[in-house]
């Protein structure tokens, strides 16, 4: 049963999200026939995260609180990587803000298009994202751009003015400049938010805490809180709803933040 919790806990995990489905039906229909084998994926860490965390504690408590733990690992692991991603992304953004703010500079100053490009991307401290700001503004009629994400939805909104400014003649410079402005004000407001919603996220962490801090002073006091909590049924079923409860208020809080800075 142990085994079976742990499965369906990496399953659930790893299940890809929209944007990674969005992708790959993408990838399906340009693939060509002759396109190279890749190597096989690499086991995600939530996963590695509940296996070695599961595999640790079944040697020394017992196989409900092994599953708990494991599960538990998992959620802290895709937590982390959510705000690694999240990071990446923020830094992505910072770099291609400046890089508008170049090829808006460049373009407002008489230079052509190729040379201002050049220059932008030089000015870009991101290799991958100069090359994707290279790619909108070279070749806007090329692969969309636009992956789900806010960086990519950046780049289509100035693949899309490269298009009309070829089409029609009209200014690329001021359009440039929009997206620029568009994306700082996203970032001072993400800004404000986060510092907002610093207390409520602090008071979280600490009331998740809590029921830990409460096992310690039971123990202090002469009585065995874990002991009844892990050999009883009642107390396997109350351990069982607590974290229950734990992952569910903290995934909540979690998704209320992330939905305010979005």
């Amino acid at each position: 049963m142990t085994g079976g919790l742990v499965l369906l806990a990496a399953a659930l995990l790893s299940w890809p999200g929209r944007s990674a489905l969005r992708r790959d039906r993408r990838r399906s229909v340009t693939r060509r026939a002759d396109v190279r084998t890749r190597p096989a994926a690499r086991v995600p860490l939530p996963v590695l995260a509940a296996v070695a965390t599961t595999a640790v504690v079944a040697l020394l408590s017992t196989p409900l609180v092994a599953a708990l733990a494991g599960g538990c690992a998992a959620l802290a692991a895709r937590t982390e990587q959510r705000r690694r991603a999240d990071l990446r992304q923020e830094t992505r953004l910072a770099v291609l803000v400046e890089a508008l703010a170049a090829l808006d500079a460049e373009l407002r100053s008489g230079r052509s298009l190729d040379e201002a490009t050049r220059a932008a991307v030089g000015a870009c401290a991101d290799d991958d994202s100069g090359r994707a700001l290279a790619r909108a503004v070279r070749a806007p009629e090329g692969e969309p751009t636009d992956d789900g994400d806010e960086v990519g939805r950046a780049l289509g909104r100035v693949a899309a003015a490269a298009r009309l400014s070829s089409r029609t003649g009209c200014s690329l410079a001021a359009v440039v400049g929009a997206v620029e402005d568009d994306l700082r004000a996203r970032s001072r407001r993400r800004l404000e938010l986060r510092s907002a919603t610093a207390g409520s996220r602090a008071s979280t962490a600490l009331l998740a805490g809590l029921p830990v801090l409460g096992l310690v002073m039971g123990g202090g006091v002469g009585a065995d809180p874990w002991g009844v909590l892990t050999t009883t049924a009642t107390g396997q079923v109350l351990l069982v709803a607590g974290v229950a409860l734990e992952v569910a208020g903290l995934a909540w809080s979690a998704w209320l933040v992330r939905r305010a800075v979005r």
